[in-house]
């Protein structure tokens, strides 16, 4: 569980609310169904509208890594590849075939049956590293549907004052009507701006680095990968590796 995550949204959430509260004003003045109705609908039409659907399913799936973030394990992958440039050291790169059914990671297996069927070092990184930019570039895709809906809310949320303010100027000779069409107004404009940079942008902010960190693991394996082929010194390539870890 990623607690920096939950203490980020308790505190922006907390500062808003409390602010209203110590201006005198009532938090019941914030809850708009009707406001929410038009900028979160609005924002997820507009997303759906310029997204893929595998691609926007992703990214509503990868919001998940806010809270439980993704496994990258960086320093067992580098013991790991030590493991395996010492015993290709001692017996070769065929007796690395053991470890490729031990291998869960597809992108990793891949990579080792690779080595071990004897890909020249030069074509086994250009294979990988095509991989890795198709990878980086379809998750990248499906986190910037957060990133639209940053984007788009702020934009929603003035037009639902738009609509509200309407309402207000077709009740002008009704002001039992005034209060709750200049409410849906600013609200909206809350929800908008709010819904914006304390959801939508931090969650893409995020995801972008898990991924970052992700297609850094997989760079790391590949380096590995390519310093066993070449027949570098297990000490050298574990040195080597521990340069990626942050």
């Amino acid at each position: 569980m990623d607690k920096i995550s939950i203490a980020g949204l308790v505190i922006g959430l907390v500062a808003i609310v409390g602010g209203q509260v110590l201006e005198g004003g009532h938090v019941g003045s914030l809850v708009q169904p009707t406001a929410l109705l038009i900028v979160f609908g609005g924002t997820m039409g507009a997303v759906l509208l310029q997204s893929p659907f595998h691609i926007f399913k992703r990214g509503i799936q990868m919001a998940r890594w806010i809270w439980i973030p993704p496994l990258i394990e960086q320093k067992r992958l580098i013991d790991q590849i030590g493991n395996w440039s010492q015993v290709s050291r001692r017996e070769g790169l065929l007796a690395l075939e053991n470890f490729v059914t031990q291998v869960k990671d597809p992108f990793t297996k891949k990579g080792l049956q690779m080595l071990v069927d004897g890909a020249d070092p030069d074509r086994l990184r250009e294979l990988l590293e095509v991989e890795i930019a198709t990878f980086e570039d379809e998750m990248k895709q499906s986190a910037k549907i957060w990133e639209a809906a940053g984007g788009y809310s702020p934009t929603i949320g003035i037009l639902g004052a738009v609509m509200g303010l309407i309402h207000v100027m077709e009740n002008l000779t009704d002001p039992s009507k005034l209060g709750a069409g200049i409410a849906v107004a600013f609200v909206a404009t809350i929800y908008g701006v709010g819904l914006a940079n304390l959801i939508y942008l931090p969650i893409a902010g995020k995801l972008k680095y898990y991924i970052g960190r992700m297609v850094m693991a997989r760079e790391m394996l590949v380096d590995g990968l390519v310093g066993i082929a070449v027949g570098d010194n297990p000490r050298i390539i574990e040195t080597r590796l521990k340069g990626y870890l942050v």
